[in-house]
């Protein structure tokens, strides 16, 4: 196969390669950039493989970085732009199910592919536009299927994340995991546990993301991945709750966070604690919670502007969607106008100061200060006080 015009992305990295070349080394695309560009899709990143060694990509660009020398990986400085060039390499001893203990440099463009996780990320593509397509990568995308390069129980051994790896890529392309890789996802599935929380997560947020979330989550169930993250043992039954959910795609991180604890029946201490054993950020971990909590009031119909303001009116718009997606319905559209009508978003938005209080009640600072900040607080946000300096110091003055 040909590749008759190269995108844009490519053509502005075409120096790099004819430089190298002209050295008289080898140089491709590889990779995600070749795959997504044959599928239609954005090319996020180009990756650039070549049969030089580092040392030797070293001394045909005069200004470079060792990125990440010890895996052959050196960035390329020209003019305002970078590029990361890749040694072709072969690797061996993965005794931690991640990370290679030995890492040999070759001149094989073969080799180098032959150590990739699928035949659809096994692609290169020259200066030419021509395919190099050594383990019917093009065939396997043609027919939406994921499969392992070689034996796909050697190519989990070497890195156990690329079982999750295969049901992330599943959600993203809609693709099928093809038998004898899906045989070995559950086979070796245990190897998860032996990978850090953080890349594991980093995988999972991704499928959830994708637009055939499903596709990738009903995978991730039956072939027994879940079984070892955080707080999933046990849980297929109850994760299975999302696939018959209604056919959404998820707005944000924040959102998939809550919809699992959803699910996951968790209560506010429980989901605290899920969240943190999954290592996610605070920022995240705040708005998962705030949306859950709100999830569960508009369940039961316990709520008003003053609980949705407190718990974050940034969080109203996935809270909804997390609603409609598990059939939790009431009126919506009057619910977001009146929250759209609260004119701050915080204490700090107030028009007096806790100084100001202390002078318009003639009172020293203490606990009658910040109840009183309160009381005005919740005033505007239920529409009863404008939020100016007259109408709170009439307002003030009027409830005491």
């Amino acid at each position: 196969m040909q590749i008759k015009q190269l995108p844009a992305d490519f053509q502005a990295v075409l120096p790099v390669l004819e430089k190298i070349e002209q050295a008289g080394f080898e140089a491709y695309f590889v990779g995600g950039s070749v795959r997504d560009h044959i599928l239609g899709l954005p090319i996020h990143d180009v990756d650039i493989a070549t049969s030089a060694y580092p040392e030797e990509i070293k001394k045909i660009f005069r200004r470079t970085v060792d990125t990440g020398i010890q895996h052959g990986t050196v960035t390329v400085l020209i003019d305002d732009d970078s590029y990361e060039i890749t040694t072709f390499r072969t690797e061996s001893g993965y005794q931690d199910y991640r990370r290679p203990d030995k890492v040999t440099f070759v001149r094989s463009l073969e080799d180098d592919l032959k150590r990739r996780d699928f035949t659809i990320n096994a692609l290169a593509v020259d200066k030419n536009g021509n395919v190099i397509d050594k383990f019917d990568g093009l065939k396997d995308l043609d027919n939406k299927i994921i499969r392992a390069v070689g034996k796909a129980e050697e190519r989990f051994h070497e890195d156990a994340l690329r079982m999750m790896r295969a049901v992330r890529f599943q959600a993203q392309l809609n693709f099928k995991v093809e038998a004898k890789t899906a045989k070995a996802i559950a086979d070796n599935a245990p190897l998860l546990s032996k990978i850090a929380i953080e890349r594991i997560r980093e995988e999972f947020v991704k499928l959830l993301l994708s637009r055939s979330w499903k596709t990738g989550l009903a995978d991730f169930l039956k072939l027994g991945l879940s079984e070892y993250c955080p707080g999933f043992k046990d849980q297929a039954i109850e994760l299975g709750e999302l696939l018959i959910s209604k056919d959404l795609t998820f707005i944000d991180e924040d959102e998939t966070w809550a919809a699992i604890g959803y699910v996951l029946n968790l209560n506010h201490s429980e989901f605290n604690k899920f969240l943190r054993d999954w290592k996610v950020s605070n920022k995240v971990r705040e708005a998962s919670l705030n949306t859950l909590t709100l999830v569960h009031l508009f369940e039961n119909r316990d709520f008003d502007l003053w609980n949705i303001y407190k718990l974050g009116t940034d969080n109203l718009t996935r809270t909804i969607h997390l609603c409609q997606m598990q059939n939790i319905e009431f009126d919506y559209t009057d619910l977001q106008e009146k929250v759209a009508k609260i004119s701050i978003k915080n204490a700090r938005d107030l028009a007096l100061s806790g100084k100001d209080i202390s002078d318009i009640l003639g009172v020293k600072p203490g606990p009658i200060i910040g109840k009183s900040m309160s009381q005005i607080e919740r005033a505007i946000v239920e529409g009863n006080v404008s939020n100016n300096f007259d109408d709170l110091r009439h307002y003030l003055l009027s409830n005491q």
